[in-house]
């Protein structure tokens, strides 16, 4: 997971917006990554070129979803993946020797909330996000994902939105 577990100091906590939803099954394209988060930038060409050669159409944001954290493996062993909803019935297929593929995607409650900033600072939320799950009676359910509400070939870098959102259940 992308998060770092420890306690955070008093200074270090920020005041976060959270809100829990319920997110739908879908239908995503992606690509299975392995080695440092620097490499998303060049992930989102292949995996839409690979999507335009199928045929397939987004209907949606993309996202990212962190199995592992750097705070915990060397940054060659993150395992990591970039997926793309996708509209129609595609068949579930891959990953192929590249990483990428078709599959299903369940729903979940998620506890979420927004930064608003570079994508290279949206790590500094993420203690803020798992201290609320803590607080507030939920636990985490699942790797962490990030949607990228914004394009960063259109959109400056400070006013850049991502989601970052956790599963979550009740504890």
């Amino acid at each position: 997971m992308r998060l770092i577990l420890a306690a955070l100091p008093e200074e270090v906590k920020m005041a976060i917006e959270v809100m829990v939803k319920k997110t739908e099954p879908k239908t995503v394209a992606f690509i299975s990554m392995k080695g440092p988060y620097a490499q998303l930038v060049e992930t989102f060409p292949k995996l839409y070129n690979w999507l335009r050669g199928k045929g397939y159409d987004p209907v949606g944001p993309p996202s990212g979803v962190y199995f592992n954290s750097p705070e915990m493996v060397p940054a060659e062993d993150l395992r990591w993946e970039v997926h793309c909803p996708i509209s129609g019935d595609v068949a579930p297929s891959g990953p192929n020797e590249q990483g990428l593929g078709v599959k299903r995607v369940e729903g979940a409650e998620m506890a979420a909330t927004m930064h608003k900033g570079p994508f290279h600072e949206v790590g500094k939320i993420y203690g803020a996000l798992v201290g609320w799950i803590m607080e507030n009676g939920y636990e985490i359910a699942g790797p962490p994902e990030e949607v990228y509400l914004t394009d960063p070939a259109y959109t400056p870098a400070e006013e850049l939105l991502t989601e970052v959102r956790f599963p979550v259940r009740r504890r």
